[in-house]
């Protein structure tokens, strides 16, 4: 088995709030920092999602991600960087990707399938609230949805093979991998398959090792064991779980603060780069190893 996997580092992501945590990435600079620093610390690839400087809010503005992507640039050539099309809650899909055509990204993610966001029980942990958007975003995906239809999706296929950006597909639930095989037999996915499996989300699948092993399984039904390119990760205490569960399966991990804001149990994370350093840790104990920016770019087919 090959020792080598992709190490992913999800800085900020659009689910999480300032209210949550004092150390959350929430600003373009602070986000580009913290994804200069993952980078440093050893991932293979960080996945971007933009913050307005105003106040913190999911941000779909070019500005904003420019100002991101340009830091990062600035210090780190290498890289690759990974831009959301997921948004934020209530973004439309033309919000979500109208960004892809001028940053063109190596590669940009596409969720593959709708699902409930069940982040409403968040608003009644939280009393002390830092900015007025925080709790009506949690209260409402009660009656919301995280639309993704087949015509969102090969919309977002369209718009990314115009523009040569490898997609890494976001899978939260064993039907968005048969929406993939649909995609595929009907010509809208012509490239090896690079997925992401989103454990854990509250509307979605769970994050138990069964819940793995069954997206496993069913990828391998559907495209071959040799047919497509995978990492995982669990949502909250379960991101490294499932992480280190992936290793064992041959595929690649992602961590950061999108994803959990503790390093451990009561313990918050202070930053990426400490997540990414402590996936290292856990790597090695088994004798794996982060890939390389380059080796990442070979193994999932990103010409740089």
């Amino acid at each position: 088995m090959n020792q080598k996997r992709i190490l992913n580092c999800a800085i900020t992501g659009g689910i999480h709030c300032p209210s949550m945590s004092p150390y959350l990435p929430s600003t373009p600079a602070e986000i580009a920092q913290q994804a200069i620093d993952a980078a440093n610390a050893g991932a293979s690839t960080v996945h971007i999602h933009a913050r307005s400087p105003k106040d913190s809010s999911p941000s779909s503005s070019l500005e904003d991600f420019q100002t991101i992507i340009d830091k990062i640039r600035s210090v780190n050539k290498e890289i690759i960087i990974c831009v959301t099309t997921g948004g934020g809650l209530g973004m439309t899909v033309e919000q979500r990707t109208h960004i892809i055509p001028h940053l063109k990204p190596e590669l940009a993610s596409m969720n593959c399938g709708t699902i409930n966001w069940g982040l409403f029980p968040l608003a009644e942990k939280i009393t002390d609230w830092k900015y007025d958007w925080e709790k009506p975003y949690y209260e409402r995906t009660k009656a919301g949805i995280f639309q993704n239809t087949f015509a969102d999706m090969e919309s977002i296929l369209k718009i990314f093979e115009q523009n040569n950006v490898v997609p890494e597909l976001e899978c939260y639930d064993v039907g968005h991998l048969y929406n993939l095989k649909f995609l595929m037999d009907s010509g809208h996915i012509t490239r090896k398959l690079y997925l992401q499996f989103v454990l854990g989300i509250n509307g979605a699948l769970g994050s138990t090792p069964y819940d793995l092993m069954t997206m496993k399984q069913t990828a391998d039904r559907l495209f071959g064991e040799d047919g497509y390119e995978w990492s995982a990760f669990g949502a909250g205490k379960s991101e490294y779980v499932v992480c280190t569960q992936n290793l064992f399966l041959g595929g690649h991990v992602r961590v950061g603060m999108e994803d959990n804001l503790y390093l451990e149990k009561g313990v918050m994370a202070k930053s990426n780069a400490e997540m990414v350093e402590k996936m290292i840790r856990i790597m090695r104990e088994f004798n794996f190893e982060p890939m390389s920016p380059a080796e990442a770019r070979q193994t999932i087919g990103i010409r740089k």
